[in-house]
This record gives C-alpha cells, sequence and structure tokens, in this order.
C-alpha cells in the first residue's frame, strides 16, 4: 500500500488537486480545533431542542411520508439505527475503493463544517475508517440521487455501526471483523447521525471526480494520439497555429492548440513536407482544437461543478447554530451532479469520436497516403482492419450511453420524493464510456505508431518518439497478421495509469490546481 496523504479537514476549501491525490492513494484525516468547534456546537444545539421538546423531521419523527409520526425519547437512537439498516438495499457489483475513498472523504468535509448536528465522535469514528484503510462494500446500483444518495451511503453507515461488510487490503471481510483488527468499537448512533450520514451527495460527487480524473489521463493521450496521427499522415501543423485560435477566442481550444503545436515541434516528418502542394486535412486532424478544445472546457466547467459540490453541505434538516434554528430544505438533491455528469459524457464521447476517425483515416490508404491498413502486404495481411472496427463499435456505445440521465424522473417514496435527480446513475455510466474512450485512444495510439514507422529514417518529435518507444517495449512492430487485442488492453492500460498525463498537464484543471 502507498503511503497515506495526510489531510487536515478545518472547514478549508478542498480543492481538486487535494481530491485527485485522494483519489490516488490512501488519506489519513485530521480534525482541525475550528472543524471540532463547529461540530460540537451544532451538535449541542440539536441536543438543546430535543431536551426542550421541539419535532424536529429525522431526529424525533419519521422519515419522508411518515414524517408526522412522533418518536418517544427513549427510541431516538434505535430510530437512527432502523434507519442505516433498513436504507442499506443497494445492489450490483460493489464500487471501487477508490470511489468508496473519495465519497468517505466527502461525507467528513460535509459533517466537519458543523450543520449535520452529528457528535464529534462519529466524524472522527469515519475518519477512523479511512486511517486504517477500511472501505465499506457498497453496491454500485439503487440510488436516484434524491434525497441523496441513501442506499449506497447507509451501506457506508452500516460499517460504522458494526454491521454489513468492509474491504480492506481488497478483501470482503464482516464490518465487525474489519473494525475489531483496527482496534475499533462500532459506534452507537445518537439522534439525526443516521439521518446525516445517509442524505448527501457524496456518492455521484465521488463517482463523478473519479470520473473527470480518469479522464484528464485520457484526454491527455488523446492529443498525444491525434498529434502522433497527424505526423503519421503527413498532416499540416498550419490548423493549430495559435492566430487562428487566437480569433475565435475559445480557452480550451487555445490550449489544445498549443499542446499540439509542442507535441509536434522539431518533427522531421514535418519537416520534410513543409513545401508540399497540399492544402487541406480532414477534419479529424485539422478540426482537433474545435473538437478537443470544446470537450476541455466541458472538463473545466464540471470540476468547478464538483469542486463546488465537494466542499458543500448536502443534509437535511440542516442545524443552524447562531439562531438556535433546524431548517428542512432540499440539498441532497443531487441535479448539479447529474446534469454536470450528463455534460461530461458529451466530451467523453467525442474525444472517442474524434479518435476513431483518425484510426479510420490512417487504414485508408486513399486519404493517408500510407499502405492499406496500416501493414505491408495487404490483402494477404488484413493488418489494422479489425482494430478499427472494434474502436467503431465501443464510439458507436458511446453514443447510446451519453443520452442525458438528468432528464429521467421517477417518484419515490409514496410521493414525498416525486422528482429524482438520477445523479448517481449519470456519473456511474461515465466510468463504461471512459473504459470505451481510453480503448479507442490506445487503438489509436498503436495505429499512429506504425504509420510513423513507415517513415523512417525520418523520426518525429522527441515527445512523440518516447512515447512510440513506450508503446513498442509492451505492442512489436505489426509485421505480418497476429491479434491486437492483448496490446490493445495493455495500451489501454498506460492510458489509464496516466503515463501520458504530461503530454497535456499544462492545460488539465487537476493539474493546475
Amino acid at each position: 500500500m502507498s503511503p497515506a496523504v495526510s489531510l487536515v479537514i478545518d472547514n478549508q476549501h478542498v480543492n481538486l488537486a487535494e481530491l485527485r491525490r485522494v483519489w490516488l492513494g490512501p488519506v489519513a484525516l485530521e480534525l482541525g480545533l475550528n472543524a471540532k468547534r463547529c461540530i460540537a456546537e451544532s451538535n449541542e444545539v440539536v441536543r438543546e431542542l430535543i431536551h426542550g421538546g421541539n419535532a424536529i423531521y429525522g431526529v424525533n419523527t419519521g422519515f419522508g411520508q411518515l414524517a408526522g409520526v412522533r418518536i418517544d425519547d427513549d427510541e431516538l437512537a434505535h430510530l437512527q439505527e432502523n434507519l442505516v439498516r433498513s436504507h442499506a438495499v443497494g445492489v450490483g457489483d460493489d464500487l471501487d475503493d477508490v470511489v468508496v475513498r473519495l465519497a468517505m472523504l466527502l461525507k467528513v468535509v460535509a459533517l466537519a463544517e458543523g450543520f449535520s448536528g452529528v457528535r464529534l465522535e462519529l466524524v472522527e469514528s469515519l475518519c477512523a475508517l479511512l486511517d486504517n484503510g477500511i472501505y465499506p462494500r457498497i453496491p454500485a446500483k439503487g440510488s436516484v440521487g434524491a434525497s441523496g444518495d441513501l442506499a449506497p451511503l447507509a451501506h457506508m453507515a452500516e460499517v460504522l455501526i458494526g454491521v454489513g461488510e468492509a474491504r480492506v487490503d481488497g478483501v470482503v471481510v464482516p464490518a465487525q471483523t474489519a473494525l475489531e483488527a483496527a482496534g475499533l468499537k462500532p459506534l452507537k448512533l445518537a439522534p439525526k447521525e443516521g439521518l446525516a450520514l445517509l442524505n448527501g451527495t457524496q456518492v455521484s460527487t465521488a463517482l463523478a471526480l473519479a470520473a473527470v480524473f480518469r479522464l484528464e489521463n485520457v484526454l491527455a493521450a488523446s492529443l498525444l494520439a491525434g498529434a502522433m496521427s497527424a505526423d503519421a499522415v503527413k498532416g499540416s501543423d498550419t490548423p493549430f497555429d495559435r492566430r487562428i485560435q487566437s480569433v475565435r477566442g475559445h480557452g480550451g481550444q487555445i490550449a489544445v492548440a498549443g499542446v499540439l503545436r509542442e507535441l509536434m515541434r522539431g518533427s522531421e516528418i514535418r519537416e520534410s513536407h513543409r513545401g508540399c502542394s497540399h492544402v487541406q486535412d480532414p477534419y479529424s486532424m485539422r478540426c482537433q482544437p474545435q473538437v478537443i478544445g470544446s470537450c476541455l472546457d466541458v472538463l473545466r466547467h464540471v470540476c468547478g461543478v464538483l469542486e463546488v459540490e465537494a466542499n458543500a453541505v448536502s443534509d437535511n434538516p440542516l442545524v443552524f447554530t447562531e439562531s438556535k434554528s433546524v431548517l428542512s430544505g432540499g440539498n441532497f438533491h443531487a441535479e448539479p451532479v447529474a446534469m454536470a455528469a450528463d455534460y461530461l459524457a458529451l466530451a467523453v464521447a467525442e474525444i472517442g469520436a474524434l479518435s476513431e476517425r483518425r484510426v479510420a483515416l490512417l487504414i485508408d490508404s486513399n486519404l493517408s497516403g500510407l499502405p492499406a491498413f496500416l501493414v505491408e502486404q495487404s490483402g494477404l495481411n488484413s493488418g489494422f482492419m479489425l482494430p478499427q472496427v472494434a474502436a467503431a463499435a465501443l464510439a458507436s456505445e458511446n453514443k447510446l450511453l451519453a443520452h442525458p440521465a438528468s432528464v429521467d424522473s421517477i417518484p419515490t417514496s409514496a410521493n414525498q420524493e416525486d422528482h429524482v435527480s438520477m445523479a448517481t446513475f449519470a456519473a456511474r455510466r461515465l466510468h463504461d464510456m471512459i473504459d470505451n474512450t481510453a480503448t479507442i485512444v490506445a487503438i489509436e495510439l498503436l495505429a499512429a505508431a506504425q504509420g510513423i514507422e513507415f517513415h523512417r529514417p525520418a523520426r518525429s518529435s522527441d515527445t512523440i518518439e518516447a512515447a512510440i518507444a513506450r508503446i513498442r517495449e509492451l505492442s512489436p512492430r505489426y509485421v505480418e497478421d497476429r491479434s491486437l487485442s492483448a496490446d490493445v488492453t495493455r495500451v489501454a492500460a498506460l492510458v489509464e495509469d496516466g503515463v501520458f498525463l504530461d503530454c497535456a498537464a499544462s492545460v488539465l484543471p487537476s493539474q493546475a490546481a
């Protein structure tokens, strides 16, 4: 296990770079003095109001349509435990530990703001799970994104009270076993605490943040692949000229063109045909700044939304200590996350679609000037014919997955919750799409490397030649027909692991934070 990132939570703004570090590896949390004070003051208000006989939703009343049912004081702790147990009905495959870790961090950040009325002991117990690498086993399906991520967060909360299951060092064990091994004891929930744990957008937001960080890796690799493809077909770098971008003015377009210019700088292949009569390349080559630049602008916008949500209090009801008020609202509704995830889906699909079009261009000898299907003795050999088919299949699958989830709603809880966000699915489906796009980009990297090598002894830029060398460590040059399936998988892993991130790090949101 890699060393844990240390993070002090003291009601400060947690930025995108810090969130990415938590996505990458374990985290050790410490609550600051200000956070501890805010938590204690908020909890004191709840205790005073209960003692004064006030009815507080979800604290001494039932939930949802049962909000009118008053609960006796001696049953308040039982009420919170029942809430956790009854709501832990997630289904499907488990969420990855990286997503669970992010969700747990976001829950600590929200509770530490001091608007949830919980005890300090509860927040410290959640920190202790993270410190000990105890990740609740949370099924991925079963949330509609309002009122918060109820089912997945209930599975997270279960582990705190010693029920359910957790994953420790990749092994699923009973929650009680995980707690005992770490020297921790199950928590007895106090009034309001089960509700505070279950209400919130933390799982949807964690899924969306994880998608953002994965997409940064893929977008960077796609720019590298695009520059390689441009060199492979002896394309022009004139469309990347800064003057063209500046008169349109979009920040993403300007940034992407700058990255492409830098990636191709010093290429002998480019210099070899600078005076040729060829005027314009197909759109998939020359419109990269406009298309991928738009995707970068989407990514930047989405990052802004998610960074706000990562620092948000999305509990209900909320406790305001200055006025000693408990107010019911709708901060648990994850519509901002759902819409951001839907917007990001368009970018994921377009990055893959443009990459697939460049693969199609590379294998077409009439357009590329390269041997048909990027192989000698085509006809006897099929070369990259089927890799392009695979890329086309994945690009088309992404078109369907890009359909917005946020426009769908289905009533729940006997129509008390009559409009929901579907944010959890909106964010979760991004990961299937990113799987597809990473694979498409991997196919392009292989195809472009093959194409460039037909121009030997001329060489491309130093950055591109270094990338080709890395690819060739995993996939030898294609000389005669063989399966490229394993090669594609290995190169896709390079993409996913961020091996090519430095190619575009200067323009990516979490790298600039």
